[in-house]
Protein backbone atom coordinates (compact mmCIF):
# COMPACT_ATOMS: atom_id res chain seq x y z
CA UNK A 1 0.00 0.00 0.00
CA UNK A 2 3.02 2.28 -0.06
CA UNK A 3 2.73 5.49 -2.04
CA UNK A 4 -1.03 5.72 -1.55
CA UNK A 5 -3.49 6.41 1.23
CA UNK A 6 -4.43 2.90 2.45
CA UNK A 7 -8.10 3.93 2.81
CA UNK A 8 -8.50 2.46 -0.68
CA UNK A 9 -6.85 -0.76 -1.76
CA UNK A 10 -3.84 -0.42 -4.00
CA UNK A 11 -4.57 -1.53 -7.55
CA UNK A 12 -8.35 -1.64 -7.10
CA UNK A 13 -10.38 -1.00 -10.28
CA UNK A 14 -12.99 1.73 -10.42
CA UNK A 15 -16.36 0.84 -8.95
CA UNK A 16 -18.16 0.28 -12.29
CA UNK A 17 -15.53 -2.24 -13.43
CA UNK A 18 -15.43 -4.01 -10.06
CA UNK A 19 -19.22 -4.09 -9.83
CA UNK A 20 -19.48 -5.64 -13.29
CA UNK A 21 -17.33 -8.57 -12.13
CA UNK A 22 -19.15 -8.90 -8.80
CA UNK A 23 -22.56 -9.08 -10.47
CA UNK A 24 -21.40 -12.13 -12.39
CA UNK A 25 -20.72 -14.02 -9.13
CA UNK A 26 -24.07 -15.69 -8.41
CA UNK A 27 -22.86 -17.31 -5.16
CA UNK A 28 -21.76 -13.93 -3.84
CA UNK A 29 -25.14 -12.43 -4.64
CA UNK A 30 -26.97 -15.29 -2.89
CA UNK A 31 -24.79 -14.91 0.21
CA UNK A 32 -25.31 -11.16 0.33
CA UNK A 33 -29.05 -11.26 -0.30
CA UNK A 34 -29.63 -13.80 2.47
CA UNK A 35 -27.44 -11.98 5.00
CA UNK A 36 -28.63 -8.43 4.38
CA UNK A 37 -32.30 -9.46 4.29
CA UNK A 38 -31.94 -11.21 7.65
CA UNK A 39 -30.14 -8.27 9.28
CA UNK A 40 -32.62 -5.75 7.83
CA UNK A 41 -35.59 -7.62 9.21
CA UNK A 42 -34.10 -8.03 12.67
CA UNK A 43 -33.04 -4.39 12.83
CA UNK A 44 -36.53 -3.18 11.93
CA UNK A 45 -37.93 -5.22 14.80
CA UNK A 46 -35.38 -3.93 17.31
CA UNK A 47 -35.90 -0.32 16.30
CA UNK A 48 -39.67 -0.69 16.31
CA UNK A 49 -39.59 -1.46 20.04
CA UNK A 50 -38.65 2.13 20.88
CA UNK A 51 -41.25 4.89 20.77
CA UNK A 52 -38.53 7.55 20.96
CA UNK A 53 -36.26 6.22 18.19
CA UNK A 54 -36.48 9.43 16.16
CA UNK A 55 -35.67 11.49 19.23
CA UNK A 56 -32.64 9.30 19.85
CA UNK A 57 -31.50 9.79 16.25
CA UNK A 58 -31.78 13.55 16.58
CA UNK A 59 -29.96 13.45 19.91
CA UNK A 60 -27.13 11.44 18.34
CA UNK A 61 -26.96 13.90 15.45
CA UNK A 62 -26.82 16.86 17.83
CA UNK A 63 -24.04 15.37 19.97
CA UNK A 64 -21.96 14.51 16.91
CA UNK A 65 -22.43 17.96 15.39
CA UNK A 66 -21.35 19.51 18.67
CA UNK A 67 -18.22 17.36 18.59
CA UNK A 68 -17.39 18.39 15.03
CA UNK A 69 -17.93 22.07 15.83
CA UNK A 70 -15.67 21.91 18.91
CA UNK A 71 -13.36 19.03 18.04
CA UNK A 72 -10.15 20.78 19.10
CA UNK A 73 -11.52 21.54 22.56
CA UNK A 74 -12.78 18.01 23.20
CA UNK A 75 -9.60 16.34 21.95
CA UNK A 76 -7.42 18.42 24.26
CA UNK A 77 -9.80 17.64 27.12
CA UNK A 78 -9.56 13.92 26.27
CA UNK A 79 -5.76 14.05 26.19
CA UNK A 80 -5.67 15.73 29.59
CA UNK A 81 -8.04 13.17 31.14
CA UNK A 82 -6.23 10.14 29.69
CA UNK A 83 -2.84 11.44 30.80
CA UNK A 84 -4.12 12.20 34.31
CA UNK A 85 -5.18 8.56 34.64
CA UNK A 86 -1.85 7.04 33.62
CA UNK A 87 -2.29 6.72 29.85
CA UNK A 88 -0.09 8.15 27.12
CA UNK A 89 -1.59 10.03 24.16
CA UNK A 90 0.05 10.15 20.70
CA UNK A 91 -1.05 12.32 17.77
CA UNK A 92 -0.80 10.95 14.21
CA UNK A 93 -1.43 13.20 11.22
CA UNK A 94 -1.57 10.34 8.69
CA UNK A 95 -1.33 6.58 8.20
CA UNK A 96 2.45 6.55 7.96
CA UNK A 97 2.90 8.37 11.26
CA UNK A 98 0.31 6.25 13.06
CA UNK A 99 1.92 3.01 11.85
CA UNK A 100 5.35 4.21 12.93
CA UNK A 101 4.09 5.11 16.40
CA UNK A 102 2.45 1.72 16.90
CA UNK A 103 5.44 -0.24 15.57
CA UNK A 104 7.82 1.67 17.85
CA UNK A 105 5.60 0.98 20.86
CA UNK A 106 5.45 -2.74 20.06
CA UNK A 107 9.21 -2.92 19.59
CA UNK A 108 9.75 -1.10 22.88
CA UNK A 109 7.96 -3.99 24.59
CA UNK A 110 10.20 -6.53 22.84
CA UNK A 111 7.18 -8.21 21.22
CA UNK A 112 7.08 -9.85 17.80
CA UNK A 113 3.38 -10.71 17.90
CA UNK A 114 0.24 -8.79 18.86
CA UNK A 115 -3.44 -9.64 19.18
CA UNK A 116 -6.02 -7.28 17.74
CA UNK A 117 -9.59 -6.28 18.38
CA UNK A 118 -11.54 -5.66 15.15
CA UNK A 119 -10.77 -2.09 14.14
CA UNK A 120 -11.72 -0.08 11.07
CA UNK A 121 -9.11 2.57 11.90
CA UNK A 122 -6.22 0.10 11.85
CA UNK A 123 -7.51 -1.37 8.58
CA UNK A 124 -7.76 2.16 7.19
CA UNK A 125 -4.07 2.83 7.79
CA UNK A 126 -2.88 -0.64 6.74
CA UNK A 127 -1.47 -1.38 10.20
CA UNK A 128 -1.23 -5.15 9.78
CA UNK A 129 0.88 -4.75 6.67
CA UNK A 130 3.08 -2.13 8.35
CA UNK A 131 3.63 -4.41 11.34
CA UNK A 132 4.46 -7.33 9.07
CA UNK A 133 7.04 -5.17 7.28
CA UNK A 134 8.53 -4.53 10.73
CA UNK A 135 8.58 -8.28 11.47
CA UNK A 136 5.64 -8.18 13.88
CA UNK A 137 2.72 -10.56 13.31
CA UNK A 138 -0.75 -9.22 14.03
CA UNK A 139 -3.41 -11.82 14.84
CA UNK A 140 -7.03 -10.78 14.36
CA UNK A 141 -9.35 -12.18 17.03
CA UNK A 142 -12.83 -11.28 15.81
CA UNK A 143 -14.27 -14.42 14.19
CA UNK A 144 -15.06 -12.74 10.88
CA UNK A 145 -11.64 -11.09 10.80
CA UNK A 146 -10.03 -14.48 11.47
CA UNK A 147 -11.83 -15.79 8.39
CA UNK A 148 -10.57 -12.85 6.33
CA UNK A 149 -7.01 -13.12 7.62
CA UNK A 150 -6.66 -16.90 7.20
CA UNK A 151 -8.31 -16.74 3.78
CA UNK A 152 -5.95 -13.96 2.62
CA UNK A 153 -9.11 -12.10 1.70
CA UNK A 154 -10.48 -8.58 1.93
CA UNK A 155 -13.41 -7.57 4.14
CA UNK A 156 -16.77 -6.95 2.52
CA UNK A 157 -18.81 -5.38 5.32
CA UNK A 158 -18.21 -3.00 8.21
CA UNK A 159 -19.87 -5.16 10.85
CA UNK A 160 -19.64 -8.61 9.25
CA UNK A 161 -16.41 -8.56 7.22
CA UNK A 162 -16.89 -12.11 5.95
CA UNK A 163 -20.53 -11.64 4.92
CA UNK A 164 -19.61 -12.81 1.41
CA UNK A 165 -18.54 -16.25 2.69
CA UNK A 166 -20.85 -19.19 3.46
CA UNK A 167 -20.25 -21.97 5.99
CA UNK A 168 -18.70 -24.42 3.55
CA UNK A 169 -16.21 -21.80 2.38
CA UNK A 170 -15.32 -20.91 5.98
CA UNK A 171 -14.70 -24.56 6.83
CA UNK A 172 -12.25 -24.84 3.93
CA UNK A 173 -10.44 -21.68 5.04
CA UNK A 174 -10.11 -22.98 8.61
CA UNK A 175 -8.97 -26.38 7.39
CA UNK A 176 -6.11 -24.77 5.46
CA UNK A 177 -5.12 -22.24 8.12
CA UNK A 178 -5.61 -23.86 11.53
CA UNK A 179 -3.60 -26.63 13.18
CA UNK A 180 -6.87 -28.11 14.53
CA UNK A 181 -9.50 -27.76 11.78
CA UNK A 182 -13.26 -27.81 12.50
CA UNK A 183 -15.13 -31.11 12.53
CA UNK A 184 -17.86 -29.80 10.21
CA UNK A 185 -19.30 -26.61 8.79
CA UNK A 186 -21.86 -26.34 11.60
CA UNK A 187 -21.63 -22.93 13.32
CA UNK A 188 -20.85 -24.57 16.66
CA UNK A 189 -17.89 -26.50 15.22
CA UNK A 190 -16.59 -23.46 13.35
CA UNK A 191 -16.75 -21.34 16.51
CA UNK A 192 -15.06 -24.04 18.57
CA UNK A 193 -12.17 -24.31 16.10
CA UNK A 194 -11.70 -20.54 16.23
CA UNK A 195 -11.82 -20.60 20.03
CA UNK A 196 -9.05 -23.21 20.24
CA UNK A 197 -6.97 -21.31 17.69
CA UNK A 198 -7.31 -17.98 19.48
CA UNK A 199 -6.99 -19.13 23.10
CA UNK A 200 -3.25 -19.75 22.72
CA UNK A 201 -2.84 -16.28 21.22
CA UNK A 202 -4.70 -14.57 24.06
CA UNK A 203 -2.67 -16.29 26.76
CA UNK A 204 0.73 -15.62 25.20
CA UNK A 205 0.38 -12.10 23.79
CA UNK A 206 2.12 -9.28 25.63
CA UNK A 207 0.69 -6.48 23.48
CA UNK A 208 -2.84 -5.90 22.21
CA UNK A 209 -4.09 -3.37 19.69
CA UNK A 210 -7.66 -2.12 19.56
CA UNK A 211 -9.80 0.45 17.89
CA UNK A 212 -12.43 2.44 19.75
CA UNK A 213 -16.12 2.97 19.28
CA UNK A 214 -16.12 6.02 21.54
CA UNK A 215 -13.86 7.98 23.90
CA UNK A 216 -15.24 10.29 26.59
CA UNK A 217 -13.42 13.60 26.90
CA UNK A 218 -14.85 14.27 30.36
CA UNK A 219 -13.39 11.13 31.96
CA UNK A 220 -10.71 9.88 29.57
CA UNK A 221 -12.61 6.61 29.17
CA UNK A 222 -12.39 4.55 25.98
CA UNK A 223 -15.22 2.24 24.89
CA UNK A 224 -15.27 -0.87 22.70
CA UNK A 225 -18.49 -2.79 22.01
CA UNK A 226 -18.43 -6.31 20.57
CA UNK A 227 -20.36 -9.56 20.54
CA UNK A 228 -17.88 -12.41 21.00
CA UNK A 229 -15.77 -11.68 24.09
CA UNK A 230 -12.56 -11.62 22.09
CA UNK A 231 -12.35 -7.90 22.66
CA UNK A 232 -12.61 -8.34 26.43
CA UNK A 233 -9.75 -10.85 26.29
CA UNK A 234 -7.54 -8.46 24.31
CA UNK A 235 -8.35 -5.49 26.49
CA UNK A 236 -7.59 -7.18 29.82
CA UNK A 237 -4.94 -9.92 29.44
CA UNK A 238 -1.89 -8.33 27.72
CA UNK A 239 0.57 -6.11 29.60
CA UNK A 240 0.32 -3.29 27.05
CA UNK A 241 -2.75 -1.98 25.25
CA UNK A 242 -2.49 0.33 22.22
CA UNK A 243 -5.69 1.93 20.94
CA UNK A 244 -5.85 3.59 17.53
CA UNK A 245 -8.84 5.93 17.29
CA UNK A 246 -10.10 8.35 14.66
CA UNK A 247 -10.31 11.81 16.18
CA UNK A 248 -14.05 12.07 15.39
CA UNK A 249 -14.88 9.25 17.85
CA UNK A 250 -14.63 11.51 20.90
CA UNK A 251 -17.78 12.31 22.91
CA UNK A 252 -17.99 15.29 25.26
CA UNK A 253 -19.62 13.77 28.34
CA UNK A 254 -20.15 10.42 30.02
CA UNK A 255 -23.93 10.83 29.78
CA UNK A 256 -23.64 10.98 25.96
CA UNK A 257 -22.92 7.25 25.99
CA UNK A 258 -26.54 6.69 27.01
CA UNK A 259 -27.65 7.82 23.55
CA UNK A 260 -25.09 5.92 21.48
CA UNK A 261 -25.27 2.67 23.44
CA UNK A 262 -28.92 2.55 22.40
CA UNK A 263 -28.44 3.65 18.80
CA UNK A 264 -25.46 1.47 17.90
CA UNK A 265 -26.53 -2.08 18.87
CA UNK A 266 -30.04 -1.77 17.45
CA UNK A 267 -28.73 -0.35 14.18
CA UNK A 268 -25.88 -2.82 13.78
CA UNK A 269 -26.65 -6.21 15.31
CA UNK A 270 -30.36 -5.61 15.99
CA UNK A 271 -29.76 -6.17 19.72
CA UNK A 272 -31.03 -4.11 22.63
CA UNK A 273 -27.49 -3.89 23.93
CA UNK A 274 -24.12 -5.31 22.98
CA UNK A 275 -23.15 -8.55 24.74
CA UNK A 276 -19.77 -7.02 25.66
CA UNK A 277 -19.31 -3.33 26.38
CA UNK A 278 -15.77 -2.71 27.63
CA UNK A 279 -14.83 0.61 29.17
CA UNK A 280 -11.36 1.43 30.45
CA UNK A 281 -9.99 4.62 31.92
CA UNK A 282 -6.23 4.97 31.90
CA UNK A 283 -4.31 2.38 33.92
CA UNK A 284 -5.54 0.70 37.10
CA UNK A 285 -2.86 -1.09 39.21
CA UNK A 286 -3.57 -4.80 39.46
CA UNK A 287 -6.39 -4.72 36.92
CA UNK A 288 -5.84 -5.01 33.16
CA UNK A 289 -2.85 -3.76 31.16
CA UNK A 290 0.03 -2.02 32.96
CA UNK A 291 0.53 0.41 30.06
CA UNK A 292 -2.06 2.16 27.90
CA UNK A 293 -1.35 4.19 24.76
CA UNK A 294 -3.99 6.12 22.80
CA UNK A 295 -3.12 7.06 19.21
CA UNK A 296 -5.37 9.83 17.90
CA UNK A 297 -5.59 9.53 14.12
CA UNK A 298 -6.31 12.34 11.68
CA UNK A 299 -5.57 10.84 8.24
CA UNK A 300 -7.78 13.18 6.24
CA UNK A 301 -10.38 13.90 8.90
CA UNK A 302 -9.36 17.52 9.44
CA UNK A 303 -9.64 18.16 5.70
CA UNK A 304 -13.06 16.49 5.69
CA UNK A 305 -14.11 18.65 8.62
CA UNK A 306 -13.46 21.76 6.51
CA UNK A 307 -16.17 20.73 4.01
CA UNK A 308 -19.49 22.09 5.29
CA UNK A 309 -21.47 19.42 3.42
CA UNK A 310 -19.10 16.46 3.48
CA UNK A 311 -18.20 16.77 7.15
CA UNK A 312 -21.43 15.04 8.23
CA UNK A 313 -19.80 11.75 7.16
CA UNK A 314 -17.71 12.10 10.33
CA UNK A 315 -20.84 11.56 12.42
CA UNK A 316 -20.70 7.88 11.42
CA UNK A 317 -20.65 5.37 14.30
CA UNK A 318 -19.86 2.40 11.99
CA UNK A 319 -23.16 0.60 12.54
CA UNK A 320 -23.44 -0.61 8.89
CA UNK A 321 -27.21 -0.05 8.73
CA UNK A 322 -26.79 1.82 5.44
CA UNK A 323 -25.07 -1.18 3.84
CA UNK A 324 -27.87 -3.54 4.76
CA UNK A 325 -30.57 -1.47 3.03
CA UNK A 326 -28.57 -0.41 -0.02
CA UNK A 327 -29.70 -2.10 -3.26
CA UNK A 328 -26.30 -1.45 -4.83
CA UNK A 329 -24.33 -3.00 -1.97
CA UNK A 330 -26.65 -6.02 -1.83
CA UNK A 331 -25.84 -6.87 -5.42
CA UNK A 332 -22.13 -6.06 -5.58
CA UNK A 333 -20.78 -6.65 -2.08
CA UNK A 334 -18.21 -4.57 -0.27
CA UNK A 335 -15.08 -5.59 -2.16
CA UNK A 336 -16.30 -3.85 -5.32
CA UNK A 337 -15.83 -0.51 -3.57
CA UNK A 338 -12.08 -1.10 -3.33
CA UNK A 339 -12.14 0.62 0.05
CA UNK A 340 -11.82 -0.26 3.72
CA UNK A 341 -15.18 1.48 4.10
CA UNK A 342 -17.72 -0.11 1.73
CA UNK A 343 -21.34 0.67 1.01
CA UNK A 344 -23.04 4.08 1.12
CA UNK A 345 -20.94 5.40 4.01
CA UNK A 346 -17.78 4.28 2.22
CA UNK A 347 -18.92 6.04 -0.94
CA UNK A 348 -18.89 9.38 0.92
CA UNK A 349 -16.17 8.80 3.54
CA UNK A 350 -13.39 7.11 1.56
CA UNK A 351 -13.09 9.77 -1.18
CA UNK A 352 -12.85 12.49 1.46
CA UNK A 353 -10.20 10.67 3.50
CA UNK A 354 -8.22 10.01 0.32
CA UNK A 355 -8.62 13.71 -0.41
CA UNK A 356 -7.94 13.52 -4.13
CA UNK A 357 -10.77 13.61 -6.64
CA UNK A 358 -8.19 13.10 -9.38
CA UNK A 359 -7.80 9.55 -8.03
CA UNK A 360 -9.97 7.66 -10.51
CA UNK A 361 -10.93 4.86 -8.14
CA UNK A 362 -11.86 7.14 -5.23
CA UNK A 363 -13.73 9.52 -7.54
CA UNK A 364 -15.87 6.63 -8.83
CA UNK A 365 -17.28 5.81 -5.37
CA UNK A 366 -19.87 8.62 -5.11
CA UNK A 367 -21.49 7.14 -8.21
CA UNK A 368 -21.98 3.76 -6.49
CA UNK A 369 -25.53 4.64 -5.54
CA UNK A 370 -29.06 4.85 -6.92
CA UNK A 371 -29.75 7.88 -4.64
CA UNK A 372 -32.86 6.09 -3.35
CA UNK A 373 -32.37 7.57 0.13
CA UNK A 374 -32.84 4.35 2.11
CA UNK A 375 -29.43 4.88 3.72
CA UNK A 376 -30.49 8.27 5.12
CA UNK A 377 -33.70 6.83 6.53
CA UNK A 378 -31.91 4.17 8.61
CA UNK A 379 -28.80 6.11 9.64
CA UNK A 380 -28.89 6.39 13.46
CA UNK A 381 -27.11 9.78 13.38
CA UNK A 382 -29.04 11.12 10.37
CA UNK A 383 -26.19 11.46 7.87
CA UNK A 384 -27.79 12.74 4.66
CA UNK A 385 -25.79 10.38 2.47
CA UNK A 386 -27.59 11.26 -0.81
CA UNK A 387 -26.78 14.94 -0.25
CA UNK A 388 -23.09 14.19 0.28
CA UNK A 389 -23.03 11.83 -2.71
CA UNK A 390 -24.29 14.51 -5.09
CA UNK A 391 -21.91 17.03 -3.51
CA UNK A 392 -18.94 14.75 -4.11
CA UNK A 393 -20.10 13.96 -7.64
CA UNK A 394 -19.93 17.67 -8.43
CA UNK A 395 -16.40 17.79 -7.02
CA UNK A 396 -15.43 14.79 -9.13
CA UNK A 397 -16.74 16.52 -12.24
CA UNK A 398 -14.85 19.71 -11.36
CA UNK A 399 -11.65 17.73 -10.92
CA UNK A 400 -11.95 16.42 -14.48
CA UNK A 401 -11.78 19.95 -15.88
CA UNK A 402 -13.80 21.69 -18.60
CA UNK A 403 -12.71 19.63 -21.61
CA UNK A 404 -14.30 16.30 -20.74
CA UNK A 405 -17.24 15.02 -22.83
CA UNK A 406 -19.48 15.45 -19.80
CA UNK A 407 -18.44 19.09 -19.29
CA UNK A 408 -18.82 19.87 -22.99
CA UNK A 409 -22.28 18.29 -23.05
CA UNK A 410 -23.39 20.29 -20.00
CA UNK A 411 -22.06 23.51 -21.56
CA UNK A 412 -24.00 22.74 -24.73
CA UNK A 413 -27.15 22.07 -22.70
CA UNK A 414 -26.72 25.39 -20.88
CA UNK A 415 -26.44 27.16 -24.23
CA UNK A 416 -29.65 25.51 -25.48
CA UNK A 417 -31.63 26.21 -22.28
CA UNK A 418 -30.56 29.86 -22.26
CA UNK A 419 -32.69 30.76 -25.31
CA UNK A 420 -36.40 29.84 -25.81
CA UNK A 421 -36.04 29.40 -29.56
CA UNK A 422 -33.00 27.13 -29.24
CA UNK A 423 -34.80 25.14 -26.55
CA UNK A 424 -37.90 24.63 -28.71
CA UNK A 425 -35.77 23.63 -31.71
CA UNK A 426 -33.99 21.07 -29.51
CA UNK A 427 -37.35 19.66 -28.44
CA UNK A 428 -38.38 19.17 -32.06
CA UNK A 429 -35.05 17.53 -32.86
CA UNK A 430 -35.42 15.28 -29.79
CA UNK A 431 -38.71 13.93 -31.15
CA UNK A 432 -36.68 12.27 -33.93
CA UNK A 433 -35.45 9.79 -31.29
CA UNK A 434 -38.85 8.12 -31.70
CA UNK A 435 -37.38 6.48 -34.80
CA UNK A 436 -35.34 4.31 -32.42
CA UNK A 437 -38.23 3.50 -30.07
CA UNK A 438 -39.65 0.03 -29.62
CA UNK A 439 -42.93 -0.56 -27.78
CA UNK A 440 -42.86 2.99 -26.51
CA UNK A 441 -39.34 2.79 -25.08
CA UNK A 442 -35.87 3.78 -26.21
CA UNK A 443 -33.81 0.64 -25.81
CA UNK A 444 -30.95 1.25 -28.25
CA UNK A 445 -29.57 4.62 -29.30
CA UNK A 446 -26.55 5.37 -31.49
CA UNK A 447 -23.37 6.63 -29.79
CA UNK A 448 -23.09 8.58 -27.53
CA UNK A 449 -26.68 7.80 -26.49
CA UNK A 450 -25.69 4.12 -26.39
CA UNK A 451 -23.77 4.87 -23.18
CA UNK A 452 -27.18 5.29 -21.56
CA UNK A 453 -29.20 2.58 -23.32
CA UNK A 454 -26.53 -0.09 -22.82
CA UNK A 455 -27.67 -0.37 -19.20
CA UNK A 456 -31.14 1.22 -19.06
CA UNK A 457 -34.21 2.12 -21.10
CA UNK A 458 -36.00 5.46 -21.39
CA UNK A 459 -39.56 6.36 -22.38
CA UNK A 460 -39.91 7.45 -25.99
CA UNK A 461 -40.17 11.21 -26.51
CA UNK A 462 -43.82 12.24 -27.20
CA UNK A 463 -44.74 13.38 -30.68
CA UNK A 464 -45.83 16.74 -29.33
CA UNK A 465 -43.98 18.78 -26.72
CA UNK A 466 -45.78 20.48 -23.82
CA UNK A 467 -45.04 23.89 -25.39
CA UNK A 468 -46.60 22.82 -28.70
CA UNK A 469 -49.62 21.31 -26.92
CA UNK A 470 -50.16 24.50 -24.90
CA UNK A 471 -49.89 26.70 -27.96
CA UNK A 472 -52.34 24.47 -29.89
CA UNK A 473 -54.95 24.12 -27.11
CA UNK A 474 -54.64 27.46 -25.29
CA UNK A 475 -54.01 29.79 -28.16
Amino acid sequence: MSGRNPVTWLGSPTFPDAAHDALADTQLRRNLRKATTTIRTKRAGAVGELDDWERLRRAGEAVKDDVLANLDTYLLRLEEAVTARGGVVHWARDAEEANRIVLDLVRAEGADEVVKVKSMATAEIGLNEALAAGRVRATETDLAEVIIQLGHDRPSHILVPAIHRNRAEIKDIFRRGMPEPPASDEPRDLAEAARRYLRRKFLSARVAISGANFAVAETGSVVVVESEGNGRMCLTLPDTLITVMGIEKVLPRWQDLEVFLQLLPRSSTAERMNPYTSVWTGVTPGDGPRKFHLVLLDNGRTATLADSVGRQALRCIRCSACLNVCPVYERTGGQAYGSVYPGPIGAILAPQLVGDMHDEQAASLPYASSLCGACYEVCPVRINIPEVLTHLRSKAVEAKGKRTPEAIAMAAAAWVFADPKRYEAAQKAGSLSRLFARDGRLTRLPWPGSKWTDSRDAPAVPKESFRAWWRRTRG
